[in-house]
């Protein structure tokens, strides 16, 4: 990451709620093709998620801690404060002084800038600002929100507009938080409706529906330099598995998420005409 900090813009795309199982399936069955070109080995890593929610999750990877690699031992991070007796710090890690990874990239040189999702990043309250909060700037609309029908559309609108207007020179660090995936989903599957409420199968097809889209904003952050994208899920969630619903538990559908970070190589084509 020392290599990669000031040289590339970097994209954290949280893929809100997103279960290990059902991601894993749809990359193997070839149901999410732009996503899975980018995965190594066209798989997702199978990880533990620090949280079983979004604020307690996303609190922990804006501090560097991202989802641990679900077999033992000590995992070197890309990201950690610099503080003693840290066992996760290697020397390939980015260690910034500031108290989270946001402001330790933006003393780095970058632009923060957060498009929000779930409600956590709605800004409608002391709560929904506190993640938004760490960027320089940060975007919500209820067209970025769960109930949008077309929300990863707007936002990488958004995240399209973003880069254009961030200045050439500036390396550039975008945040998205991928709203689709959450409750209520069964929109997304042709057919479902309200009644039939959301379930594994809607979940899955809101999957789908986020990997049509998806290459808008691999584009549009490969555009000005080499990108490092990491993409994950902050938690899963349950329907109905062992008699449990939704997340905030500790069931194995909360805890195991899918991860994968991988670069978007700036075209050379592109590179030589600036």
């Amino acid at each position: 990451m020392n290599r990669i900090v000031g040289s590339h813009d970097i994209l954290l795309l949280t893929l809100d709620t997103l279960r290990f199982d059902v991601a894993a399936e749809l990359a193997e069955a070839g149901r999410i093709p732009n996503l899975a070109r980018h995965l190594p080995g066209g798989r997702w890593e199978k990880r533990h998620a620090p949280g079983s929610f979004t604020y307690a999750s996303h609190q922990a990877m804006f501090a560097g801690f991202l989802p641990t690699p679900a077999v033992p031992g000590r995992h070197p991070r890309l990201f950690a404060a610099s503080f003693a007796g840290s066992e996760t710090t290697a020397d390939g890690t980015f260690v910034y002084d500031t108290p989270d990874l946001v402001s330790g990239l933006a003393k780095a040189g970058y632009r923060t800038a957060c498009v929000g999702g779930v409600g956590f990043f709605n800004k409608q309250g002391a709560l929904g600002s506190v993640l938004p909060g760490l960027f320089e700037e940060s975007h919500w609309e209820p067209e970025f929100g769960v109930t949008s029908p077309t929300s990863f559309e707007s936002q990488v609108t958004r995240a399209e507009e973003i880069a254009g207007r961030t200045a050439p020179e500036q390396p550039l660090f975008l945040f998205v938080n991928v709203s689709a995936l959450h409750q209520p989903n069964w929109f997304h599957l042709p057919g479902a409706s309200k009644e039939d409420g959301d379930s594994r199968a809607t979940h899955a097809a809101a999957l789908e529906y986020v990997d049509r889209h998806i290459g808008r904003l691999f584009t549009v952050m490969s555009s000005r330099r080499p990108c490092l994208a990491i993409v994950c899920s902050d938690h899963g969630t349950a329907y109905g598995d062992d008699g449990w619903t939704g997340h905030r538990i500790g069931h194995e559908s909360v805890w195991t998420v899918p991860y994968a970070h991988f670069p978007l190589d700036f075209p050379l084509d592109q590179g030589a005409t600036r």
